[in-house]
């Protein structure tokens, strides 16, 4: 069972997020692999979630990867926003000023 679970609804939709071991960065499951970019991430049905992590871990892609689990998305919102203040830090970047941002790097991996 996914360790945030107790952070999702039974229904709604949320999305697959992970930390990547080269760099930390915060990444999204996608169709094609991970992005840096919620906007690519694949949704799944709440229902579909816990198997849906599963096959992520399982996938070869997942060495390179830390911490994979479900994040609930804010069905009120326009486009792809994570429900807790916390996952919206995550995937909209740092609550600081834009000069001190992260460089972005590369788009899908």
């Amino acid at each position: 069972m996914d360790v945030r679970n107790n952070r999702r609804d039974t229904t709604g939709a949320s999305v697959i997020t992970a930390n990547r071991l080269l760099d930390g960065r915060i990444v999204w499951l996608t169709q094609q692999g991970w992005s840096e970019h919620i906007g690519h991430a694949r949704v799944f049905d709440n229902a579909d979630i816990e198997g849906a992590i599963e096959q992520a871990k399982a996938a070869p892609d997942a060495r390179k990867l830390v911490g994979i689990y479900g994040v609930q998305l804010d069905p009120a919102a326009a486009g792809l926003s994570p429900l807790t203040v916390r996952e919206r830090i995550r995937a909209f970047g740092p609550s600081v000023h834009p000069d001190f941002a992260p460089v972005e790097t590369s788009d899908v991996h």
